[in-house]
């Protein structure tokens, strides 16, 4: 993923000189296509049993209406990030953002099942080319003094994208009336999506078409996608198709597929070639450790949210409506510990998010606690504590997560690393669903009463548990300065300067390690 200036503006960045006078107003536009991107990917949770019963979408079509998008996008979001180094952000994001909505509308007028996973499937792959360029505008165009605050925000936009797909995606579904509530879910995009590109052709910097030393890699374009997608199809469907034969071949392969490509993207770098993945990022300790806690972060968080929905609609009965309302007050103090967090200065990053998980354990602890020995039937109260908790703990947590796992890397890197995480993010929210997702189904059986949901709910608990807990332990290992590596300037002008060759972000740090790449989930980005 790139950032948008030339060489000597990168260097002028690292020096702390603002590089485009209207960033402030740049950045409620870029974050607003990562709203909708993050709204759709959990919006439909909500809207399950409505496309079941209007659409006719049965077990199978409904998992592939969920997570196809997911997957497309979780997987396309390194190549999607590696386009906008070739292409320039500017150009990716516009064309990104235009068809995305043209996607969303694709999804409002299905006439079938198959239909919607057809255009969910196309959504994803647009939600790919566009978030991306998302973090490469955001690293690229604020210096090093403005942007932990910048990254902030865009952690912010991440998690409240996802909650408010939970909380407003049951009054879209009640503002459209019974039979095509779920048209409105999708097609709110479009006239969102013509803002934001009407907007963004105003105040997103251009061109700048950036080009980098090399074209695109083949190799890494065609094995990341297909190892990642080896890896997310069987995981997404094996639970609901009973794990047949074809999941674990399919697992088996991602293995040496992923492998293979990692060898390739290694000696292409070695050989001064451009890789689509920056493999030195990797050496990064608060890169590397910070994917760890991201993946049990999201996994963690997302799962839950997931299974909470089944909970309150299927296990208690309530409308769309009643769900989202019931939500309200985790997503209230989800948003209200981001904006205290998005307040925090670059080097408390790392304890923030180390108090945030805290938070979020207590919360995750109570519940299990309480379905322990208490077990019995559900009920909104019940479940409010808990959800208050593990709404303030990642809302801590996740907006400084962003600035904290970046703080390691060099400014040319920028892009590519935040594209990595985002990557690593969607993946991580994917896979805990669908496994977590699996767990949950296990223990509820046929039963339909409240009392076999709170037993669900209890292992998915003990599991989110867990989770949490490796987040912890490797939160605590974060490296803590006092102030962004990158910040600290006249030793970074130079690097950063070192490769001329591009300007992007990811690009830029390409000279010896040829990275790139970007990414996110997106399955972020962050993207992801």
């Amino acid at each position: 993923m790139s950032g948008v200036p030339s060489a000597s503006a990168a260097s002028s960045a690292s020096a702390g000189a603002p590089l485009h006078e209207r960033r402030w107003l740049m950045l409620p536009v870029v974050l607003a296509a990562l709203f909708m991107a993050q709204f759709d990917l959990y919006v439909v949770n909500v809207a399950a049993p409505t496309l079941q019963e209007h659409l006719g979408a049965g077990p199978v079509a409904l998992e592939l209406i969920v997570a196809g998008y997911a997957f497309t996008y979780a997987s396309g979001l390194i190549t999607g990030g590696r386009l906008g180094d070739l292409l320039g952000n500017r150009v990716m994001f516009l064309g990104g953002t235009l068809a995305f909505t043209a996607a969303s509308l694709l999804c409002g007028l299905a006439q079938s099942p198959g239909q919607l996973v057809a255009a969910r499937l196309v959504q994803g792959v647009t939600g790919a080319a566009m978030v991306p360029q998302v973090l490469a505008l955001i690293t690229g165009v604020f210096g090093p003094a403005e942007r932990p605050r910048a990254l902030a925000w865009f952690g912010f936009t991440v998690g409240v994208g996802a909650v408010a797909g939970q909380v407003l995606g049951g009054m879209l579904l009640q503002a459209g009336g019974d039979g095509s509530g779920w048209r409105v879910i999708f097609l709110v995009n479009v006239p969102a999506g013509l803002l934001t590109f009407l907007c963004a052709r105003a105040v997103v910097p251009g061109p700048p078409k950036v080009r980098a030393a090399t074209g695109l890699d083949p190799a890494g374009a065609v094995g990341i996608p297909a190892g990642l997608a080896l890896a997310l199809v069987p995981l997404m469907l094996g639970g609901s198709s009973g794990w047949p034969l074809w999941t674990w071949l399919c697992l088996a392969a991602s293995v040496p597929v992923l492998a293979g490509t990692l060898v390739w993207e290694r000696r292409l770098g070695r050989r001064g070639g451009t890789p689509l993945l920056d493999l030195s990022l990797f050496a990064v300790p608060s890169f590397h450790r910070g994917l760890v806690i991201s993946g049990a972060v999201f996994g963690a968080f997302f799962s839950f949210l997931f299974a909470l929905t089944l909970v309150l609609q299927s296990g208690l009965g309530l409308s769309p409506l009643g769900a989202g309302f019931a939500f309200a007050p985790l997503g209230l103090a989800f948003a209200a510990a981001s904006m205290a967090a998005r307040r925090t200065p670059p080097g408390r990053a790392a304890r923030t998010v180390l108090a945030g998980i805290g938070v979020a354990g207590l919360g995750m602890l109570s519940l299990f606690a309480e379905l322990t020995w208490l077990p019995g039937e559900l009920s909104v109260a019940r479940l409010l504590p808990a959800m208050v908790l593990i709404g303030l703990g990642n809302g801590l947590a996740v907006p400084a997560l962003t600035g904290a796992v970046l703080s390691g890397v060099r400014p040319g890197q920028a892009g590519s690393a935040a594209g990595v995480l985002t990557t690593a993010q969607q993946f991580a929210s994917a896979v805990g669903v669908a496994l977590l997702g699996s767990v949950f189904f296990a223990v509820l059986g046929g039963r339909t009463g409240s009392e076999g949901y709170a037993e669900a709910l209890h292992s998915v608990a003990g599991i989110g548990l867990g989770l949490v807990a490796v987040a912890a332990l490797a939160a605590r290992s974060l490296p803590r300065p006092a102030a962004p590596a990158h910040a600290a300037p006249a030793p970074a002008a130079p690097a950063t300067a070192s490769a001329p060759a591009t300007a992007s972000a990811s690009a830029t740090a390409s000279a010896p390690a040829a990275p790139v790449a970007s990414g996110a989930a997106s399955p972020t980005s962050g993207k992801a």
